[in-house]
């Protein structure tokens, strides 16, 4: 189902009020799940049901999410280009807002992944001439703490003792990218 609590309610129309009072779950309870402050996979069988049910969702659907293991971010990368890549620029925007694949990540506190894809929207919007898409507007603001370079440029500028790599880098990288501290400057010729 590939979805967090969050954005199940958001998908509802459900606020976690009315959740909690539909299962019989504590507000607290369901409050510390959309926060991530408590994981869903470490809560009670009796909760995950509860909230399931309430839901109309079965119980492996509630915590398929949690589930999945992540990649490192070099892997997720070259995946989302090689997808890119099969699918064509237009059908990877549709797939990619329609799965709503960026919310997914930032909901589940991975930043460097979820604002990965939503500069790659945002590349693809630019260079195909079409608007942005308006749902991730307040994501836009945020930025990675520390710059994130392509693993081929921090083992050019280790095997140098420079930095010259990571300099030409950032020179190179497309804005859409540089704008969340990930310095990207190729996506489509992936092997």
């Amino acid at each position: 189902m590939n979805m967090t609590l969050n954005s199940i309610l958001r998908q509802k129309n459900m606020t976690m009020y009315r959740l909690a009072k539909a299962s019989s779950v504590p507000y607290t309870t369901v409050s510390d799940i959309c926060s991530g402050k408590t994981r869903m996979e470490k809560c009670s069988a009796e909760t995950i049901y509860r909230l399931a049910k309430a839901l109309n969702m079965t119980m492996e659907a509630m915590i398929a999410d949690q589930l999945i293991p992540r990649c490192g971010f070099e892997l997720f990368k070259s995946n989302v280009c090689h997808r890119l890549k099969e699918m064509g620029d237009l059908p990877f925007l549709e797939e990619t807002l329609e799965q709503d694949e960026i919310r997914t990540y930032y909901d589940r506190g991975w930043y460097p992944e979820s604002l990965y894809l939503l500069a790659m929207v945002d590349y693809l919007s630019r260079v195909n001439g079409i608007p942005l898409a308006s749902d991730y507007d307040e994501l836009r603001g945020v930025r990675l703490d520390a710059p994130i370079y392509p693993a081929g440029i921090l083992a050019m500028d280790a095997s140098t003792c420079s930095d010259e790599a990571r300099q030409r880098a950032d020179a190179d990288a497309i804005p859409e990218f540089r704008r969340f501290n990930i310095i990207e400057s190729e996506v489509r010729n992936v092997l």
